[in-house]
């Protein structure tokens, strides 16, 4: 009896372990697609995003929903040819030793003169603007030491300091991480960080070569299908962005595992999981573009919603899904209990994770106008991993996917349980 009671359950938990294994390979499949270098990041080099756009539309429809595709354009600067970087005479790798500011237009100079410029002494307005009028287009580049220190004192931020910058070509020395980003604008200067340890002590010559590639309407896609339930016109809606950063010139490829494509993946595995279960409310998925521009995907659809925001019951919106050893943080929990307190107790009788972190408010992804709007939302993210964010290191080899099977299971029953008007 003993023995056959053991076997029984040695089968129970190899049969559990069988379907952790299926829906972490499920996912990491479909990271590994949107992450392929075919996809130029998902983002602006290439129409990079459209093909990750068109992959998830297909995949969607394979699994028999239907679907729908909301196009609108927004402005977006790209690199997408010649970028070289070299002090004296030694090329930098793009994306490690080196990021641009995204606003950054084109520039073509060799053999610069480098003038090293230390900050710590502007302590006003009036100093750092008096400063700036000796900065001219020539052939020099700016190095502009202590930054940092400049910015605390005047509550600047020195990502940002691209913005304030006359036309030139400046290097910002910089240590530790690099985040690189999405502008929709041009700004005069050419502004570029650069790895405090890929920068010589003496720097006697420098040769820039930047091509910027300014669309004033890129075309982007959201793509929507929905799941009909029992009361066909009220939904749950899940949400994830799959744009990223694209490409840096032709070298510095950003895959962003993490961000999104993990999100993007969970929510085409809901998406499969769900259509075999009936249900009261329809569920209705949309996968965003536009995020790293500046959630305009998200602000778009609010503004001409192709599904009438008053019948959104919830929202769930999926950002960074790939390892929630740590369990994960609900943004608008402070402001949804009643569903928090439900997504607690689910998690409580499953024993999916180890924690859920409460957030209020923030503006940090797809959730932000759908809440201004006044749509109950949570923007659910994972908490753990490596860290690698808007890099080039955020790639599906860094994802870990600990615990991201108990999380699709709490997730799914979490939207059963709302679907059924609890």
């Amino acid at each position: 009896m003993r023995k056959r009671v053991f076997t029984l359950l040695t089968i129970l938990l190899i049969a559990k372990q069988s379907v952790a294994h299926d829906i972490k390979k499920n996912l990491s499949e479909y990271v590994d697609t949107l992450c392929s270098p075919s996809f130029y990041g998902r983002g602006y080099v290439n129409n990079g995003n459209n093909k990750a756009a068109e992959f998830i539309l297909t995949t969607l429809k394979d699994l028999g929903l239907k679907t729908k595709v909301q196009k609108y354009t927004f402005p977006v600067n790209t690199y997408d040819g010649q970028l070289i970087v070299a002090l004296n005479g030694k090329p930098l790798e793009a994306g490690k030793d080196f990021i641009l500011d995204p606003g950054s237009p084109s520039f073509n100079g060799d053999n610069l003169i480098v003038t090293s410029v230390d900050l710590s002494s502007i302590k006003t307005e009036a100093q750092w603007e008096k400063l700036k009028s000796n900065f001219i287009q020539s052939n020099t580049a700016y190095l502009l030491l202590k930054l940092d220190s400049m910015c605390k004192y005047m509550h600047k931020i020195p990502q940002l300091i691209g913005s304030e910058l006359p036309r030139a070509l400046y290097f910002i020395p910089t240590h530790g991480k690099m985040n690189y980003d999405v502008s929709t604008h041009k700004i005069d200067a050419d502004v570029i960080f650069i790895q405090d340890s890929a920068l010589p002590k003496i720097i006697n010559k420098a040769s820039v070569f930047i091509e910027s590639n300014f669309i004033s309407a890129y075309k982007n896609k959201n793509i929507m299908a929905i799941l009909p339930g029992k009361i066909k016109d009220s939904f749950i809606v899940i949400t994830a962005h799959y744009d990223h950063l694209g490409m840096m010139g032709k070298d510095a490829l950003f895959p962003g595992a993490s961000d999104n494509a993990s999100g993007t993946a969970m929510l085409l595995y809901l998406a499969s999981n769900l259509s075999q279960i009936p249900l009261k409310y329809s569920v209705l998925f949309i996968a965003f573009s536009g995020e790293e521009a500046g959630l305009k995907g998200s602000e778009y659809y609010v503004q001409h919603p192709t599904y009438p925001l008053n019948k959104i019951h919830f929202l769930i919106n999926l950002d960074i899904m790939g390892d929630a050893s740590d369990g994960v943080t609900v943004v608008n929990a402070t402001q949804n209990k009643t569903a928090f307190a439900l997504l607690n107790s689910i998690n409580a009788q499953g024993n999916f994770l180890p924690h859920i972190n409460s957030r209020g408010k923030a503006a940090n992804s797809d959730h932000y106008y759908f809440t201004e709007a006044g749509v109950p939302a949570f923007f659910i993210y994972t908490c753990g991993g490596k860290g690698f964010y808007h890099d080039i290191y955020d790639k599906p080899s860094s994802l870990s996917y600990t615990n991201i099977d108990k999380l699709a299971e709490l997730l799914k029953r979490f939207i059963l349980d709302l679907s059924n008007g609890l």
